[in-house]
């Protein structure tokens, strides 16, 4: 008899595949909940892509479990896919957590570390829990995971937790489905997990033998273990000293952020000496004592993820102005584990929470590491032991037009995948010089590994090798196609060259992506945009395909191929990367091809005088020959050149310092635009500068320069999609992590009828370059050609060049 004819009184069974984020998180014991509160049968297993669902009732009660699955599983967890199947009953009895089928399982995904739950925290706060003051408390919805395992599927004896032996009591934690710690790999307590112990740095270390299991340094002098260890490192904070404290991904280096003689020594001790220090504040409260924090904010920083979060400072906030000079932002985070929460709780104060490293080099992840390479900046080392399987620094976002945008991608994001529309093969994409992350593809996902940072140091190089080797292993992956950029000098392409040292596979095929290209193509996979879409593409530094440095590009096309229909006008740097170093050289170079020679004697403009005689002469004879100059058409250096000439910055610290000075002084009420020319392909800048310098010299405030500036910018944007009329416009590159010139130029291109998209899931600057370098690849593997691409780029292409 059919089911209709017995109504809902007739069984029917439910099959049910879910895909995403659900594993490790607590999806199986909650969905053993819901079945048992609604009476069901049937049962529940981590299956090779996900979880697995069979469960028997009638249908309506079904329909109600089902809705409920969707919409109230754990908050970590992220559904991306699900299948449902209407079946015949089996008869099941009772309702079970039944063995995963291991069969697959290094297709699913590896969780990235989550920050303290609330649950956990409470847990920690409350006297009479016996988890009380543990600083390494945890459940399936928070703790280490991508930072502690060490291959699939994940498992306690796979993680670096498999030498802590759970005691009865965590034991049954552990096995219990109604439990929120059900197979919480790092579940632990005092009398059976990790532990603190606080060390002494001595002067000039060499490199330590340890003796793990008790935290006992041969080079170090270890003043306390446990929950005196902690305060010790407090105490210390609150003196004016520096900690090295082992996070979840590594270390960081905490002092008070109120202290301007500790940020000052940390500062000359990192070399450091202008770009701007995260904070960490003890709660939403504290944080809206010292920023102005919207409900986005809020949701952001209290989010499992927990990244840095860029917000508006307030004027009386009460942090030592040297940690972040001249910047109207303050990156604020929340603690990210019961360790900073009890640090945080006692301290009552903000801190300093920066990267446990030197600048430009990885950060420090293991005792021995730290200890080598922090002595002389950190005075204490709080450390545990816990071993970090791989570094994760904190992630960094920002809210524009009101929703979160990744800046770094790490901790709480690494390595969760962005899914393409379609299974892609096997691939290894490398990403840039700078920003490095790395992409692997499994089937439709796309494995993004944590930030890297800049390729400069053999320190980075060598973690770049790791993380590559790591991730193949880790997925059981073997590459048929390796991506890199079209630089013949970066060490990605040296890599390659080399087949990573025995590292990649030989058999693999080799393909590269131009660098702008690949920004185009990491947007457009993002939001799964098929088709055509003109592509905005500003930064500072990427090779070209005539072998010049882009980067003011405007590209037409698809995820696999572009083609470059108009471009900033092209101007010398003298002295190469020295101008990106000294934005002064920048604008004297844009102050000749207004002027030629004669803009050397222009004595009233701030970089000509930072300049010696003798130095003007060598400057002009760089630029009249050509010498020592390099051609670039990079929006990033306009930017630079613009910030010199208004005083604001001849010499930078930190990548993008000139231009964040430039649109931190803008006024954000300004509407007037100065002119620019569009010949040909080429968007003329030389007539914004002109208008631009005679503001200046009529003494107009440079914050009306700035605003007016910015505006040509965005209206230069706006003449390129009039022309070409693309149904999408993707904006993408560093430059557009420019708040104003973001939101300004998504406001303005909407508003003349044009959908505009930006990054979200990953960096805007070369942090996303790894993804739209394996898009690109497998969309050409696939068979796209360059065919479609040139026909209806044609009409608009004015100088041959494609990608």
């Amino acid at each position: 008899m059919s089911n209709e004819a017995h109504g809902e009184e007739q069984l029917i069974r439910l099959r049910l595949e879910l895909h995403g984020a659900v594993q490790g998180v607590g999806f199986r014991p909650f969905v053993y909940r819901c079945a048992l509160e609604a009476k069901l049968t049937g049962w529940v297993l981590n299956g090779p892509d996900g979880v697995v669902i069979e469960v028997e009732g009638r249908r309506d009660q079904l329909e109600t479990f089902h809705t409920r699955i969707l919409n109230e599983h754990p908050r970590v967890a992220r559904i991306l896919a699900a299948s449902v199947d209407w079946v015949e009953p089996v008869g099941f009895h009772g309702f079970q957590i039944r063995e995963s089928d291991a069969e697959g399982l290094l297709s699913v995904q590896v969780l990235p570390d989550l920050a303290t739950c609330p649950q956990c925290h409470t847990e920690v706060r409350d006297p009479a829990n016996r988890r009380y003051r543990y600083p390494f408390t945890n459940c399936t919805q928070c703790g280490p995971r991508f930072s502690i395992i060490e291959q699939l599927p994940y498992d306690r004896p796979v993680t670096t937790m498999r030498s802590f032996e759970l005691c009865p009591v965590c034991r049954a934690e552990y096995e219990n489905p109604l439990d929120r710690r059900f197979h919480a790999q790092p579940n632990a307590c005092p009398v059976c997990g990790p532990q603190l112990a606080l060390w002494q740095v001595p002067e000039g270390a060499e490199s330590p033998t340890l003796h793990h299991a008790v935290c006992m340094p041969t080079s170090a002098t270890v003043l306390a273990e446990g929950d005196v260890a902690l305060r010790g490192a407090i105490a210390a904070i609150l003196a004016g000293q520096i900690v090295g404290v082992k996070g979840l991904g590594g270390f960081q280096l905490i002092c008070d952020a109120r202290n301007e003689q500790a940020v000052a020594r940390l500062r000359a001790r990192k070399q450091r000496p202008t770009k701007p220090l995260a904070l960490m504040v003890r709660d939403l409260a504290m944080a809206e004592t010292l920023c102005l924090v919207p409900q986005e904010a809020a949701d952001l920083l209290a989010s499992p993820e927990a990244p840095i979060v860029l917000l508006r400072r307030r004027d009386e906030a009460g942090v030592a102005p040297g940690i972040a000079p001249g910047n109207p932002y303050l990156g604020l985070m929340l603690p990210t584990t019961p360790l900073h929460h009890l640090l945080l709780d006692t301290l009552e104060a903000p801190v300093v929470a920066t990267s446990g490293n030197l600048t430009d080099e990885p950060i420090a992840i293991d005792e021995a590491d730290a200890l080598q390479r922090l002595t002389g900046i950190a005075d204490w080392l709080l450390v545990h032991n816990r071993p970090i399987m791989r570094p994760a620094d904190d992630s960094v976002a920002m809210l524009l037009g009101g929703e979160p945008r990744l800046l770094r991608r790490a901790r709480g994001y690494a390595p969760a995948p962005v899914i393409l529309q379609h299974p892609a093969p096997s691939i290894l994409a490398l990403g840039a010089q700078l920003k490095n992350t790395i992409a692997l593809s499994v089937g439709r996902q796309v494995l993004l590994s944590q930030h890297l940072g800049d390729l400069a140091t053999p320190e980075a190089r060598t973690l770049f090798g790791q993380v590559v080797a790591d991730l193949m292993r880790l997925y059981a992956a073997t590459p048929t196609a390796i991506v890199h950029d079209l630089h013949p000098d970066y060490f990605t392409t040296t890599f390659v060259q080399r087949r990573g040292d025995g590292v990649l596979p030989a058999s693999a095929q080799v393909l590269s992506v131009q660098h702008h290209h690949a920004h185009l193509a990491s947007c457009m996979t993002e939001h799964q945009i098929q088709g055509l879409a003109l592509g905005i593409i500003w930064d500072g530094t990427g090779y070209g395909l005539d072998g010049t440095i882009w980067g003011g590009e405007f590209l037409y096309g698809n995820v696999a191929y572009s083609q470059r229909v108009a471009h900033l006008r092209p101007f010398l740097l003298p002295g190469g990367d020295a101008a990106i170093r000294e934005p002064r050289r920048t604008a004297l170079a844009l102050l000749y091809a207004i002027d030629g020679v004669q803009a050397m004697e222009w004595d009233d403009l701030a970089p000509l005088q930072t300049f010696t005689a003798h130095e003007r002469v060598v400057m002009s004879r760089m630029l009249q020959t050509g010498a020592q100059c390099v051609s670039t058409s990079s929006a990033g250096r306009l930017f630079d050149g613009v910030a010199a000439l208004l005083g604001l910055c001849q010499r930078v610290t930190f990548e993008g310092e000139a231009a964040m000075m430039l649109e931190y002084v803008a006024d954000p009420y300004e509407t007037v635009s100065y002119p620019f020319m569009l010949v040909g392909s080429s968007l003329d800048w030389r007539p914004t500068l002109i208008a631009l310098l005679a503001d200046l010299r009529r003494g107009v405030a440079i914050e009306r320069i700035s605003a007016r500036f910015h505006n040509a910018m965005v209206s230069s944007m706006v003449a390129v999609a009039r022309m070409i009329d693309p149904p999408v416009i993707v904006l993408s590159g560093g430059c557009f992590q420019n708040r104003l010139l973001a939101e300004r130029a998504v406001a303005v291109l909407g508003a003349c009828g044009k959908r505009t998209l930006l990054p979200r899931q990953v960096p805007p600057n070369d942090g996303g370059i790894s993804l739209g370098q394996l898009a690109a690849a497998a969309a050409r593997i696939e068979g796209y050609t360059l065919t479609e691409v040139v026909r209806i780029a044609r009409a608009y292409t004015f100088v041959p060049g494609m990608e």
